[in-house]
């Protein structure tokens, strides 16, 4: 059994789908070899919101016709998501996620390789099973800017000069994209226009962003029982994130004690104070709000049979996730 999330109001009209998605993610996930499923379905239970299915939905007409393929786009971006989770944390050498043990600190690296990879792989053949190819093409589109926004993140590891236009390049790959394929999925296979498909794929791109900018700004400031992780995470990994830029353009000497708390660790929860409660990271909560506001702007034209107040509701929970 699956741990669902909490029922939204604007989700209960299609909770039987959202129910279907979890179902088709719990028979994914497991009944296969114990070595791969059992990793699988300890990343399935350990929750997650499940954003990326409800915009699938909300980005459509979500009339009965449409219910099966939209299911199974759900399903498998969810997939993908859950694949992308699986290897960043072996890449980043993180022990835990949403406060348990990662795939690779429970079974190994070998194990966290083999079960993204299944995940990757049962999303795509999921996918494949509803017929359209330009569907199929725009996942792996995606996956294939997450896989370059990861390759972004590892280049400009350690880099505490990396300008603010390739940080949000590397968010809108590594983030943003699967948001926006989650949202253009739902209107390509609800019958929406180009134009829909553009608007909502536009809207996914900005809260895509805006949700990466706050998580990294949760990294700083947030409760480890509320986020999951350690406080700091980024800062020993290398990653740098736009609260780090912005701080260091407001006070250049920053950028000497981040690298040297990086290096050696010590000193890591009052880094994580200093910063939390600095200019430079107030800067880039506003900078997350208008990335939000700009999603919103997004939905005015040709949305199809979207629900724009529904998006609305996810998109101002970017904000809420971060109050």
């Amino acid at each position: 059994m699956t741990t669902a999330p909490p029922v939204l109001d604007f989700v209960r009209p299609f909770q039987p789908w959202m129910t279907q998605c979890e179902e088709m993610l719990s028979r994914f996930a497991g009944g296969h070899v114990p070595e791969v499923s059992g990793p699988a379905m300890d990343t399935l239970v350990a929750g997650g919101k499940r954003v990326r299915p409800m915009m699938v939905f909300c980005c459509s007409s979500r009339t009965e016709e449409f219910r099966l393929p939209l299911v199974s786009a759900a399903a498998a971006v969810e997939l993908v998501h859950m694949a992308t989770l699986v290897h960043d944390d072996l890449i980043d050498g993180a022990t835990t996620r949403r406060g348990h043990p990662t795939v690779a600190r429970a079974h190994g690296a070998d194990a966290a390789i083999n079960v993204g990879d299944f995940l990757f792989a049962r999303a795509f053949a999921e996918l494949t099973r509803v017929g359209s190819p330009a569907a199929v093409s725009a996942l792996a589109d995606a996956s294939l800017d997450l896989a370059r926004g990861e390759m972004d993140q590892q280049r400009a590891s350690g880099d505490l000069g990396l300008p603010v236009d390739a940080y949000m390049a590397r968010c809108r790959r590594k983030t943003g994209a699967l948001f926006a394929v989650a949202c253009r999925l739902g209107a390509l296979l609800s019958g929406g226009s180009d134009e829909a498909q553009l608007r909502l794929a536009s809207f996914g791109t900005h809260v895509g962003v805006a949700f990466q900018i706050l998580d990294d700004i949760l990294d700083l400031a947030g409760s480890p029982s509320d986020t999951g992780k350690r406080r700091g995470t980024d800062i020993l990994s290398g990653t740098v994130t736009l609260p780090q830029i912005l701080a260091i353009a407001l006070e250049p000497t920053l950028g000497n004690e981040i690298g040297r708390v990086a290096a050696g660790g010590e000193g890591l929860e009052a880094l994580c104070d200093r910063l939390a409660a600095h200019p430079g990271t107030a800067a880039a909560r506003q900078w997350a709000f208008d990335e939000v506001e700009r999603a919103v702007t997004s939905l005015d034209g040709d949305i199809g049979g979207a629900d724009a107040d529904a998006l609305r509701v996810i998109a101002a929970g970017m904000v809420d996730r971060y109050a």
